[in-house]
């Protein structure tokens, strides 16, 4: 079913994001189905672990031979007749494309440790979006002695087998491209253990506390070079020709952070945390709002009981 490597010559990008959303549906599909079965292992009620497959498209960019995945939806999938929802998928495609209207559809994506030979035919199923799909699989069943991502994306490539043209899966290489906001989602997601008993609050304190100790130290260090170098200057103590000239190296970095460019990038980067924090903001008025006008449902409701009025919605 597929060859060793391709030979199309395009170079793959792939974000993690892409990789986090076919975790998270790999993993609420088993939460639900599965009661409990393991990689290899077996298990509880519904479907095993080993054969549960999920499906979705995966969405980006074709910058001429650089093909870079940007995010994923899922795809309802009859394993019976081996098809795809069309309406379905027609209906997220529309939705993405208000969204995003610069991705297109470049592929799908799955779950296992290898293509099966029924792959091929939702694979088809796609040319008629995208001529040449790309296909991501990610094992779900984790092996403690591989280093690198259990992440595949395959190609197709027509081959002549017994004399008969046929289309058949290669390995495509790839590399890991990511944004700020990836790279602080991703380091997010990999501190959080739930071993630990916290929350991702309590993650987040402990994280701003640790920055706090060190601009606090960073401060204080500095006191401590500024009262020495006072002291120099009143010729209360030696002064030292190697220290100087470390301070002044030290300080000839400073104009660097006063550029116009550093000053656009902090401004930049300023509102977005600011935007980020007012979100959190009205995120936690309208859970506090929620929560209000469900109380409110209730003790309306009893009271509309005795008197016949309807409960506020």
């Amino acid at each position: 079913m597929a060859a060793s490597s391709s030979s199309s010559g395009l170079t793959f990008k792939l974000h993690p994001l892409v990789i986090v959303n076919i975790s998270d549906h790999y993993t609420r599909v088993k939460s639900q189905g599965t009661n409990g079965g393991g990689c290899g292992g077996g298990g509880g009620a519904g479907v095993d672990a080993q054969e549960l497959r999920v499906y979705g498209c995966v969405i980006g960019v074709q910058r001429g031979r650089t093909v870079e995945i940007f995010n994923s939806f899922e795809l309802l999938y009859d394993s019976s007749s081996h098809s795809l929802d069309r309406p379905f998928l027609e209906k997220k495609q529309e939705l993405y494309k208000k969204v995003f209207p610069n991705f297109y559809i470049l592929g799908w994506y799955s779950t296992g440790s290898d293509a099966h030979e029924s792959d091929m035919l939702i694979h088809k199923a796609l040319m008629d979006i995208n001529e040449s799909p790309v296909y991501v699989l990610l094992n779900p069943c984790i092996n403690h002695a591989q280093k690198d991502l259990p992440v595949t994306i395959y190609e197709n490539e027509l081959h002549v087998i017994d004399g008969i043209p046929q289309l058949i899966f290669v390995h495509a290489s790839y590399t890991i491209e990511t944004v700020e906001a990836e790279r602080i989602s991703v380091d997010h997601v990999a501190h959080l253990k739930p071993s630990d008993g916290g929350s991702a609050a309590t993650q987040l304190a402990a994280h701003l506390t640790g920055i706090h100790s060190a601009i606090k130290m960073l401060n204080s260090r500095i006191r401590v070079l500024h009262h020495y170098l006072l002291l120099m200057q009143k010729g209360e103590i030696p002064c030292e020709s190697s220290l100087l000239r470390q301070v002044s190296s030290l300080l000839r970095r400073l104009p660097a952070i006063e550029s116009e460019k550093f000053q656009d990038d902090f401004m930049m980067e300023y509102n977005d945390t600011l935007l980020i924090t007012y979100l959190a903001m009205f995120t936690n008025c309208s859970s506090t709002m929620n929560e209000i006008v469900d109380k409110f449902n209730i003790a309306y409701d009893r009271h509309a009981r005795r008197s016949g009025r309807s409960a506020f919605i």
